[in-house]
């Protein structure tokens, strides 16, 4: 049987939406894998959209299909992606992650291998804070936690500035989103896919 992967991500200018196409890559060099690239459904209004200049941006992943919170439960490995608001998830990926009430009460999502990325408009902007704030979700579903191993080299990269953790992979958007995610950046993302698709096909085959 393959293993089920779903990358769910919810992007307000496209970068967490890179991020998440490059740990879907990582995700399907593991054999026998099936990756999902799914998207949280956006709750601003257009207008507002356009005011903050990110309309636009949206379209480049506007073919992106929704991610069902209830469709969790097929997947056997869940891997979330979010730009950081104040240390925490954006309201949108939290809006969604409320909606897994009834996966809680039945353990659908038990011993499922979790992990998530983001973003940051600086290089000290909540990344880790975020990681770490997206576990709790893992921790009450009773998952299975995966980060970024140190084996990935680029976390040790000091000639350029660089996101990356070992909470999961992370860009630096810059104060406008004017910052792409970096080579290195995509590379720990990738990292990041196949560490987790890794896992849970081990912990499948068992």
């Amino acid at each position: 049987m393959p293993v089920n992967v779903q990358v769910i991500f919810y992007s307000t200018y496209g970068h967490v939406y890179r991020l998440a196409e490059a740990v879907a890559e990582g995700a399907r060099e593991v054999p026998d894998t099936n990756v999902e690239l799914l998207r949280v459904r956006e709750t601003l209004s257009e207008e507002i959209l356009t005011k903050m200049g990110a309309l636009e941006a949206q379209k480049a992943f506007a073919h992106v299909p929704l991610a069902d919170p209830k469709r969790l439960a097929e997947a056997d490995a869940i891997i979330l992606g979010t730009p950081t608001r104040y240390g925490s998830a954006a309201a949108q990926m939290q809006a969604f992650l409320d909606a897994t009430g009834s996966l809680w009460a039945a353990g659908a999502l038990i011993g499922k291998v979790g992990s998530a990325f983001t973003s940051t408009a600086s290089q000290h902007g909540g990344q880790e804070t975020t990681l770490l704030h997206m576990a709790t979700f893992f921790y009450h579903q009773g998952m299975v936690i995966a980060g970024v191993p140190y084996s990935t080299k680029e976390l040790s990269i000091l000639t350029e500035m660089s996101g990356g953790t070992p909470y999961g992979a992370s860009t630096i958007a810059g104060p406008r989103g004017e910052r792409s995610p970096s080579a290195n950046e995509l590379a720990i993302a990738r990292a990041q896919g196949l560490h987790v698709a890794t896992i849970a096909a081990r912990l499948a085959a068992r």
